[in-house]
């Protein structure tokens, strides 16, 4: 049971990084930069990162002691999106280009890199128990 539950809380977390993903590239495309969700990029980091790291970590620990090679490749599926997420912003425009504010770029991609390597860790961690 545990791992139904693991499984369908990953799931929730991969779909909201997909969510959080087509967001940012619908505001990428459009002039005014907003995407097709009615948050700035704080909520939206908020309302659909946050969780999508929560969950995959909650997963793991619920299930630990049941093995499951598709609970384990889901959650390496839910880090390898975080690191891809931090690489689209370090290829995004510096806002200073566009006329806005400075800002550090390492502060924003560190932690979605190191989380991200956390979470693949934590997925091959539940390969290799299965």
């Amino acid at each position: 049971m545990a791992v139904k539950v693991s499984i369908v809380l990953t799931g929730i977390a991969i779909g909201l990084l997909v969510i959080y993903a087509a967001d940012v590239a619908a505001g990428m495309m459009s002039e005014d930069r907003l995407g097709f969700l009615p948050f700035d990029h704080m909520a939206r980091g908020v309302g659909l990162g946050m969780p999508s790291i929560i969950l995959p970590i909650i997963a793991f620990f619920i299930s630990r002691k049941e093995p499951s090679k598709a609970l384990g490749g889901l959650i390496i599926i839910a880090g390898i999106l975080i690191i891809i997420g931090g690489i689209v912003v370090l290829a995004m425009p510096s806002p200073v280009e566009a006329g806005t504010e400075e800002r550090s770029v390492i502060s924003q991609v560190g932690p979605l890199f190191g989380t991200g390597a956390f979470i693949t860790a934590l997925g091959a961690i539940k390969l290799k128990k299965s």
